[in-house]
């Protein structure tokens, strides 16, 4: 039997496509681990679950991304939608309430199902949530978020690109000095100069700035019976996530627990810039664990 068995789940405006990853139940007694990021589909967590063999995977992709089909009329992506989402597949499982590994605007989702639904989720991890709201500098960060927008919008897709870069590799808060500096050089990053008209890319336009923009709820997140651990990478340093996760798990009252490698530390070479995937998982084994 494949290891790997697809379902699409028809839920309120989208029908969401999910993999599942083992045997449902669990054979071994755990409960289903779930991967979910944001604007990431399942195909960013396929080394991370291969290096997990023994673990009931669960990946899917949000609506309107991947497989994913949206039939609700909307292009913008909200925490508290893609929390709904995740709660419906979790309910198609039947199978208990979830682990949950949550990466980026998936560990913002994985707050937002918390706090809705916290019977859903056993433990959460939520890798360097992007909250703006959480930052001592929110304004400003809001702005050079908007900036990547506005850059987008009048000169295409490696402009974006490049300019997001530019504020991913910024070190602490967003200064006159950060707002001083030149629009960079699409080339500089290996982004195409052409603009292909498109401006609709999830990263880039303002369709998901809900995400950025998502205010934790902390007295429902605090008393929830979800343990909530907050990840932030040993690499990231004091740029924009990894100050937003240390931020984030600062209004849970903990500190943020260490993981290897960056931002996207569970990817292997084929997205990029690679991660440190074996050192990743057996890392979030040990977390899940309660070390």
């Amino acid at each position: 039997m494949e290891r790997k068995q697809t379902h699409t789940l028809s839920t309120d405006g989208a029908d969401i496509v999910y993999d599942v990853h083992g045997p449902l139940p669990p054979a071994d007694g755990r409960p289903p681990l779930l991967m979910i990021g944001q604007p990431m589909d399942a195909s960013g967590f396929e080394t991370l679950a291969s290096l997990l063999p023994d673990r009931t995977v669960v990946t899917y992709d949000p609506r309107g991304l991947g497989r994913s089909v949206r039939r609700d009329g909307r292009v913008d992506n909200r925490p508290d939608t893609q929390a709904q989402d995740v709660h419906a597949v979790i309910q198609a499982l039947g199978a208990g309430p979830v682990e949950l590994f949550g990466s980026s605007g998936g560990a913002i989702a994985g707050l937002a199902l918390v706090t809705a639904h916290p019977e859903d989720v056993l433990t959460l991890v939520a890798h360097e949530p992007p909250i703006i709201p959480a930052l001592p500098d929110a304004h400003a960060a809001q702005r050079a978020r908007n900036a990547i927008t506005t850059v987008y919008e009048e000169r295409g897709f490696g402009a974006g690109m490049a300019a997001f870069m530019v504020l991913s590799d910024w070190h602490g808060e967003f200064t006159d000095e950060y707002f001083a500096q030149p629009a960079p050089d699409p080339a500089a990053f290996g982004m195409p100069a052409e603009d292909d008209g498109a401006r609709d890319d999830p990263l880039l336009s303002d369709r998901s700035w809900a995400v950025s923009d998502y205010q934790p709820d902390v007295a429902a997140l605090t008393a929830a019976p979800s343990r909530i651990v907050i990840a932030v990478g040993e690499e990231t340093g004091d740029v924009f996530t990894g100050r937003t996760a240390v931020a984030t798990a600062g209004l849970l009252g903990r500190t943020a627990t260490v993981f290897p490698s960056h931002h996207g530390g569970f990817l292997s070479g084929e997205f990029g810039y690679p991660g440190k995937p074996e050192e990743f998982a057996v890392r979030l084994r040990e977390v899940l664990a309660g070390d």
